[in-house]
């Protein structure tokens, strides 16, 4: 029986989980690798503008670099799932995982990196997060990011007002879902902050867990699923 495949990677669990990466990659890179954005690009695009116009170069290549490894992040999350996808039920593994696989892959690597690596760190995890957030882009039905929050606070603030204007309560459980995530995220940023601090860059392995977690789940799910369907087959 073919499996089913994809239902875990919209869950709420998941969600949460790879918000906490999330927040922890942000908290990281900015406090111990050069105070560089790596999840959003928009800081760094404007700081990247704003050293253009001091003629400040060299500066202005340390933000454009996370800008261009972010927009490949994109091209091989794309990559993956064109290649992966129809083969999933072959490999047994869903071309979601295969991403975060390479995510704890680089992840270990650039935790191992000096200061003087600044720059390369800062254009890994920027790739890291370009595959996370093309990657996982829903939860429960929804459209969420998980390596930042303006759009899930703009998003989770007007679901927020349907409720309160209608009463709708698919709106507040939409609302409950933004806000947990944005929390999720907060936590992750705090771990980040608190840890970095303490053990500097190795800190970064932490990031591990959760995304090891998400990797894992996937898998229980799937086995979840396929037994569902076995059993409704022999039911009927």
């Amino acid at each position: 029986m073919k499996r089913a495949h994809g239902q875990m990677s919209e869950s709420l669990l998941l969600g949460a989980m790879l918000a906490m990466a999330g927040g922890f990659f942000d908290a990281y890179t900015y406090l111990c690798r050069g105070k560089v954005f790596a999840n959003a690009q928009t800081g760094n695009i404007v700081l990247f503008g704003a050293n253009i116009a001091e003629g400040n170069w060299l500066r202005a290549a340390e933000y454009f670099l996370p800008i261009l490894a972010f927009a490949l992040g994109v091209v091989a999350a794309e990559i993956v799932k064109r290649r992966y996808k129809k083969r999933q039920s072959d490999i047994n593994i869903h071309w979601r995982q295969i991403v975060v696989l390479v995510e704890i892959v680089l992840l270990i690597a650039a935790a191992f990196l000096p200061q003087s690596m600044n720059t390369t760190v800062n254009i890994m995890i920027s790739f890291i997060c370009a595959m996370q957030v093309e990657s996982f882009r829903k939860v429960r039905g929804s459209a969420f990011a998980t390596t930042m929050c303006t759009g899930n606070l703009r998003s989770g603030t007007e679901q927020l007002v349907i409720w309160a204007q209608t009463g709708d309560r698919n709106a507040i459980r939409k609302t409950r879902n933004y806000y947990s995530i944005i929390l999720f995220f907060i936590l992750g940023g705090a771990i980040g902050a608190l840890t970095t601090a303490r053990i500097g860059e190795k800190a970064l392995l932490l990031t591990c867990i959760p995304l090891s977690l998400v990797f894992t789940v996937m898998f229980v799910e799937e086995e979840h699923t396929l037994e569902a369907e076995e059993t409704a087959g022999k039911e009927r």
